[in-house]
Formats: C-alpha cells, structure tokens, sequence
C-alpha cells in the first residue's frame, strides 16, 4: 500500500487502501445500500451505458476544466457530498473534506449529522466553499436555528434532504446490527422529516437569504415544483442507492431535469460517479456540479484529508483525458452530442468502476 497520498497513482489504490483501514462494519456502511442494492446497481449501469462521440483535429493544448457553482469557481466541476457518518471512516470527520475543498479549490457539502459540527467546520475551513445540508428533525424554528447559524458561520447555501421521509433498509447493517453514529443521531424527530412539504420550502425562501438547494430530486415534476419556489439549486440523487430500491440511476434522471428547469436553477447530481468520465457525462447532459459520495467516502477512509486531496487531483487527470481525447477544451462546448447509447459491458455495482482491485468486495 502507498506510504502517503501522494504516492496514489490511481483512484482504485485509494479505494484498495480504504478497504484496508476500515473494519468491516464501517466498509459495509459505506458500500451497502437499500434492499437489493438494484438502485446502486443502475446508478452504474446507466454511466456504463453512454459511450462517447469524441472529435479529431481539435487543438487542445490549453484546456480550462473549471466549472462554478452559485458563484464561486470550482477548479472542476466536481464537489463533495454530504456523509453523515464521515467520523466513522476518519476522525476528523466533516472538517477534513472541507479543509481538503479549500486546498484543492472546489465546494464540499457538510451534512447537519456529521461531526464537529458547522461552527466548528466552519472556523477550521474559512472561506465561501461550504454548503450545509440538513436532515429536518425539528419544527419550523428548529430549521431557522440552522439556518440562520449557517449564514452567520459564512455558508454559500443550504441544503434540505428531501428523499428520506423513512430510512432505508440497509441489510448490510441490519444483518450485522450496524449503527453509524450518524443513524443514532437521525433515529429520532423522524415525523418532522416526513411532514416535510413544499409549503415549508416556500416558508424557507421567504424567511431567509440564502441560496437554497434540495436534495433527492428524482423526477422531472418536483424539479418544476423547486424552481416555481425559486430554489437556487435542484440536487439529483437517489441518496446512493441507499433509499428507495429499484429507482432509477442518478445519470437516467438528470435529462428530464435538465429539461424541466431550463436553466432556472443550478444542477447538481450524484449517484455512482466514480470517475474522470463519469463526470464529463453529467456535464454533457447538463449538469453544473457533479457530486462524489462513497469516492469522498473510500478517500477518507484512505488518508483522510490528504487523501481526499489526492482523490481530487486524479479525478482531475481523469477528466482532462477525457476531454482533450473527446477534442474539448473547456465544458461550455461540451453538449449531448459527445454521447451515444450503448451496451454495458460490464456487470454493475458498487464498486464495478474500479476492476483493478486485488479483491471482490
């Protein structure tokens, strides 16, 4: 195994060492999802099924990879989720993939039920990088309470979960009687949760400024109904996998998204995105910011910050192969064009992007 971060030179060394450091029951945390596991399944399946359309004799000797997200630049369109549980793979928790965001020079996003909390985030990571994301377990002004200590503390946008009304069932977990410190935390105010309604989120954006973001968007109809609230920005997500079984794949939703908000709102997705390619296809389709789950995940159990450093840096490779090989030197001129239905060749799951791993997991 690599003696530091540095010495990573591909992304499935950093999952290979992730799988390494952690025990069992915190690898299967993070890998695992609801029921089956078909959401997880499909959220690759649909990646592995676009093949690409690149052009030739293009000059594409400088390149810009940037992307921006609610005003602030991102070196690439790529931020990191929010993991409730990150204190279980590192115990620096939240605070490192925002130190490591700062470093790199993209967004991370700090889930309300990861550890040290958004004060304490926030004075180790100064800066307008950070988004706070929150599981609603309280009523109207326990919402306000974060909110208005979001702004104080500096966040560019908060984010509302929308897609867990009831926790999925996580057999990994269940079967070996698994808690994250995050399910503990979450496992009460659970009614606030599924009352939640497009009235508090109209509600939200009347009582305060600050760009709002929902989380767990998955269908053409409810993004419609975020931008006629003017939410700032719809997120796309399945939550992983890790929710409703047999939906549909994070990159399958996204063009009926893209479509319905015609530009009223900033896109965000995630679901399986594991790889350089992965994420010039979200951008083909549309999409402003792709979004890294489990790949912030297996860096933190990797390296911690360092690793999640590194993580980005080769994610970064990855994607300037990719479009320099497509004959694109900057995402502006990337459009669905660049992309073709196709066969998947390979056998989806969780860790399906990776095939050079010295062990199936």
């Amino acid at each position: 195994m690599p003696k530091s971060a540095d010495d990573f030179l591909t992304l499935h060394q950093i999952v290979q060492a992730a799988r390494d450091n952690l025990d069992d029951k915190p690898w299967d945390y993070l890998v695992g999802g609801a029921d089956t596991e078909t959401t997880i399944k499909r959220n690759r399946h649909g990646l592995d099924s676009l093949a690409f359309r690149p052009r030739v004799l293009n000059d594409v000797t400088k390149m810009d990879l940037s992307g921006s997200l609610f005003g602030q630049k991102l070196r690439i369109p790529a931020i990191l989720a929010p993991i409730g549980s990150l204190q279980d793979l590192h115990p620096d928790g939240g605070a490192a993939p925002a130190r490591a965001a700062a470093d790199f020079g993209t967004m991370s996003m700090l889930s309300s039920v990861c550890k040290p909390g958004l004060e304490q985030v926030a004075e180790d990571a100064p800066g307008d990088h950070r988004i706070f994301q929150l599981y609603v377990r309280g009523d109207d002004a326990w919402v306000d309470d974060f909110a208005t200590r979001a702004i104080a503390c500096g966040y560019t946008a908060f984010c509302m979960t929308v897609d867990l009304d009831f926790y999925g069932r996580r057999e990994r977990d269940i079967a070996k009687g698994h808690q994250s410190t995050s399910r503990r935390t979450m496992a009460t105010g659970e009614d606030f949760q599924r009352s939640l309604s497009w009235d508090q989120v109209k509600r939200f954006k009347d009582s305060h400024d600050i760009p709002l973001v929902l989380k767990g968007i998955a269908t053409a109809e409810d993004a419609g109904r975020a931008v006629e609230l003017g939410v700032e920005g719809v997120y796309v997500s399945n939550h992983g996998g890790r929710q409703l079984d047999h939906g549909r794949g994070g990159i399958e939703i996204l063009p009926e998204v893209v479509k319905e908000v015609g530009g009223k709102a900033q896109i965000i997705v995630d679901g399986g995105f594991y790889r350089g390619a992965d994420v010039v296809k979200a951008l083909a389709l549309g999409a402003d910011a792709v979004a890294l789950g489990r790949l912030l995940g297996y860096a933190m159990g990797a390296a911690g910050q360092a690793g999640v450093v590194r993580m980005l840096e080769l994610l970064e490779t990855e994607i300037q192969i990719c479009l320099g090989l497509l004959g694109v030197t900057r995402f502006a001129d990337l459009d669905e064009s660049y992309l073709h239905p196709a066969q998947s060749l390979t056998a989806p799951h969780v860790l399906s992007a990776f095939p050079l791993l010295e062990d199936d997991y």
